[in-house]
């Protein structure tokens, strides 16, 4: 849900938090109208880079938490060495991880 909608001139800046914990990790929703934005976003996906990542207690669970709400991931969990990762497509362009430090 929409936390923050702050004009800032031609854009906005708008946050976005979960609506089942509104204290929790806020997201900025950043313009792309530099001309590097775009080309920059395009070869990330291309190239099965995740833009950002987010740390999770348990990837698995995650994982499957989200699939039942339709998200589509592009890779699954996957452990590698004491990092678990998953990879979800954000439907906008960016790749997203999921990981786990089990140190």
């Amino acid at each position: 849900m929409k936390k923050h909608d702050v004009p800032v001139g031609e854009f906005k800046w708008l946050t976005l938090v979960s609506p089942e914990d509104e204290a929790g990790v806020e997201v900025l929703l950043e313009p792309a109208e530099h001309p590097a934005a775009r080309p920059f976003q395009a070869a990330l996906f291309a190239d099965g880079i995740p833009l950002t990542s987010f740390a999770v207690d348990d990837v698995q669970s995650e994982y499957e938490r989200l699939r039942a709400l339709g998200v589509r991931f592009t890779q699954e969990p996957t452990e590698m060495g004491p990092v678990t990762t998953a990879v979800l497509d954000d439907t906008c362009g960016n790749l997203i991880q999921l990981s786990n430090y089990r140190g």
